[in-house]
């Protein structure tokens, strides 16, 4: 089918490739952007390639198109590629074929190629082909209520290897996909949050807690656009990767265990009520699952063959429900005028908006008798509302509400307004809408113009506040009416330039973050800027590190003994760290600092009853190792001060040989995780000296008193023992 033909023999029946019947080809009733040609599958199709090719023996062809793709005919979405919205290039000729293998594979009913641009001699001219294979799966509905368990056949499931997969599409920004829990703290969570994918996981934690053991990684962007996303969770261990679409995330796991232990089930669609606040406040899943695979057991087939109890709650269907809404998509140059129902004495509009910029025009219209005009703006991320009346003398009433409106998400904007009254509510939330009684005579006029304005009204003598909206907006009402968006489209009644009708296309431009070492992204429509504030980074993506390498590098600079900041590996992974810088007159000593600088007191000591105390150090294991690999010597100070007491088994209280030897193997361990030496010393022998490297599996030691050789051995470093 197609948008229109110029006549029966342009028919799009003829447009396939090849083909020389009719007039050999499509071409549309106009040659302008708003033409289409569609092929319907009849059902859902993997799309692997496309091909075109002009009308037969012509001057019309098509030289650059988008394709658009759709479950339903409806809700079209664009084919992107390297995270833009792709255009194909098409022919040179009316004959030759131009083929284009995907990136990526489509799985869809329905293909619309949209002309972009066509051999200025000639007219748009078209034949294509499409070509893919068989795609079939089951589906699931969940309504927001029911939830799908899939309960263990033993109570509990104790796995070390998990691989889950399914797919999902949905218009709500929030809702629980799946959810499993042990009763040892164990648990397993992926929900929709701000329309993001948040994957939690905790395999357990020791005597520190159980939040010491949880593991939260979002992905994605915009996942509620009704639209499918694949995800796959691949762990082994603490081993994790996790898939969205396309993109992999790698990560370990918080904590030091390796199995999930899963007590009597696991659930898909949301969390069964247990009366704990967590499952209360945590939305269920409301959209269509299908493909649903937990550790190789096909969830959707045994749901489809009543294998499984979903709870008592809503419904579980076997067929995608489609939303209502019809989304339209602006750009810079776009408007989209829909008639009014003139002179009345109530305004009333309604519509919800998604878009990255912070300001724009949302809606403009004049009133009827040239009594003044209306203006709702985004301006610096608030809607903000402009009445101007004009019939005595020029008054304005403004009122403003919301912030952070230019997130993505979707926000509704609700306006009234009346004699000597008006109110604006956003999203819903009547307790903080903004109310006015300033002085005010409203009615209505015949158009209302959403996202931007008529060329010719710009040079009337209205203008407006804020450049044109770039976004998608959804739901438009107009003096209580719901705007019938396809009627708008056949311009029977309206009117509008550059939107597309049926389709939001909006881009997040920061997912995946290019922003490094921990720079916040933020966007407009076409660009995105990196925050490096407090991160040690600048440059436009936070790479460049403002800090020397070493505290070498400042002595060169002529810095003296002082703290400063460094950043061993450069614009590395690593972040920069605080550290003291002992300026000698041959060395530079780099020190490290932990929270056990001043003495501490240790409690009592008996064989049953260890002194246990752990450094804190301002620095990671491994940016002490980017110091210490770099150093040509390293040293760890300890000492232990103890009245009437003797060291080693020599003749008197005991317990010097536990001492000795825990400091040992604790210096052991340091030197072994840093490849360096470690030094330790007691008040009764001083300068005890432990110098440790390793070699194959063992740590060889020399102990060092004033200078001198007293004992030389070797241990096993898993054993602590002399």
């Amino acid at each position: 089918s197609s948008s229109s033909s110029m006549s029966g023999s342009y028919s799009p029946g003829y447009a396939k490739i090849n083909k020389r019947g009719g007039a050999g080809g499509w071409s549309p009733s106009d040659s302008d952007h708003y033409q289409w040609l569609q092929v319907d599958f009849g059902n859902r199709k993997q799309i692997s390639a496309i091909a075109t090719q002009g009308r037969y023996s012509s001057s019309d062809w098509v030289t650059q198109y988008r394709m658009l793709y759709s479950d339903t005919g409806r809700n079209w979405k664009p084919y992107h590629q390297d995270g833009n919205i792709w255009a194909f290039p098409g022919n040179i000729n009316s004959d030759g074929v131009v083929r284009h293998d995907l990136q990526h594979a489509v799985i869809a009913r329905y293909v619309r190629v949209v002309p972009l641009d066509w051999n200025g001699e000639g007219r748009i001219g078209l034949r294509i082909e499409v070509y893919g294979c068989a795609y079939w799966a089951d589906v699931i509905n969940f309504d927001g209520h029911v939830v799908l368990p899939y309960r263990f056949r033993n109570k509990k499931m104790k796995t070390l290897k998990d691989v889950i997969a399914l797919k999902f599409k949905t218009s709500e920004s929030e809702g629980v996909i799946l959810h499993g829990e042990g009763q040892q703290g164990d648990y397993i969570t992926l929900e929709l949050k701000k329309a993001k994918l948040v994957f939690s996981l905790n395999l357990g934690s020791n005597q520190l807690g159980p939040i010491y053991g949880h593991t939260s990684v979002t992905t994605g962007s915009l996942l509620d656009d009704h639209h499918w996303h694949s995800v796959v969770i691949e762990r082994q261990g603490r081993s994790i990767n996790l898939t969205l679409d396309r993109g992999v995330q790698h990560f370990r796991t918080n904590g030091e265990f390796d199995y999930l232990d899963l007590d009597y089930e696991i659930t898909f669609g949301g969390i069964p009520f247990s009366g704990k606040p967590s499952s209360s406040s945590r939305k269920n899943f409301k959209g269509c699952m299908e493909s649903i695979n937990y550790n190789g057991i096909n969830i959707t087939d045994l749901a489809r063959r009543k294998k499984l109890e979903p709870s008592n709650v809503g419904n579980l269907s076997f067929s995608c429900v489609e939303p209502y809404t019809v989304p339209v998509f602006f750009n810079a140059t776009s408007y989209l005028e829909v008639p009014g129902r003139p002179n009345q004495d109530l305004l009333s509009v309604s519509f919800q908006f998604r878009t990255w910029n912070p300001n724009g025009l949302l809606l403009f219209s004049q009133f009827a008798d040239n009594l003044g005009t209306v203006e709702i703006d985004l301006t610096e991320s608030k809607v903000a509302v402009h009445i101007n009346v004009t019939q005595t003398k020029m008054t304005q009433t403004d009122i403003s509400s919301g912030s952070g409106l230019n997130d993505g998400q979707w926000h509704e904007v609700r306006f009234l307004a009346k004699e000597n009254f008006a109110i604006l509510t956003i999203d819903g939330d009547e307790a903080s809408a903004v109310r006015t009684n300033s002085p005010l005579q409203v009615k209505t006029g015949e158009k209302y113009f959403f996202g931007g304005f008529l060329n010719q009204m710009n040079n009337s003598s209205h203008s407006v506040l804020q450049p044109s909206f770039q976004g998608c907006m959804q739901l438009v009402q107009v003096d209580d009416q719901l705007v019938n968006l396809y009627e708008v489209a056949q311009r029977r009644p309206g009117s509008f330039a550059n939107v597309s009708i049926d389709m939001c296309a909006i881009i997040d431009r920061c997912v995946p973050n290019h922003c490094e070492h921990g720079g916040k992204c933020s966007q407009t429509w076409h660009s995105f800027q990196c925050a490096c504030e407090e991160t040690g980074y600048s440059g436009a993506t936070c790479h460049n590190s403002i800090y020397e390498p070493s505290c070498e590098a400042y002595k060169h600079l002529g810095q003296t003994s002082n703290y400063y900041w460094i950043d061993p590996d450069g614009s590395g992974p690593l972040g920069p760290l605080k550290v003291y810088c002992n300026m000698t007159e041959d060395k530079v000593w780099t020190i490290v600092s932990h929270d056990l600088q001043m003495q501490t007191t240790v409690v009592g000591y008996s064989p049953e009853k260890y002194s246990v105390t752990q450094l804190v150090y301002s620095a990671s294991m491994d940016q002490i190792n980017a110091v210490t690999s770099s150093a040509e010597h390293c040293e760890q100070y300890v000492s232990y001060f103890c009245k009437m007491s003797r060291l080693l088994n020599t003749p008197g209280r005991p317990g010097w040989s536990d001492i000795f030897n825990y400091c040992l193997s604790w210096c052991l361990e340091l030197a072994k995780q840093s490849n360096r030496c470690a030094l330790f010393s007691y008040r009764s022998v001083p300068k005890v000296k432990c110098c440790c490297f390793q070699r194959t599996g063992f740590s060889h030691f020399m102990l060092v008193a004033s200078g001198k050789s007293v004992s030389r051995a070797s241990c096993e470093l898993s054993s602590n023992t002399l």
